[in-house]
């Protein structure tokens, strides 16, 4: 009963790309966001999650901010 789940292995090596304004990363950085919107995985850099910050709590579809 002590069995671990791992990541599925693309995960691991993917990079991450903001949805919003395209920056990139190797790894998913803390200050990022992801929402699901329409049954996609979107992801947001710190910075446009900080600049929408309003519209995430209040579940906005991003295409709306």
């Amino acid at each position: 009963m002590d069995e671990r789940t791992s990541e599925p292995a693309e995960s691991r090596a993917r990079s991450v790309v903001c949805s919003r304004c395209g920056a990139t990363a190797d790894d998913l950085p803390l200050a990022w966001t992801c929402s699901v919107e329409n049954g996609t995985r979107l992801y947001f850099c710190g910075t446009c999650a900080r600049d929408h910050i309003r519209s995430i709590e209040s579940r906005l579809d991003s295409t709306w901010w």
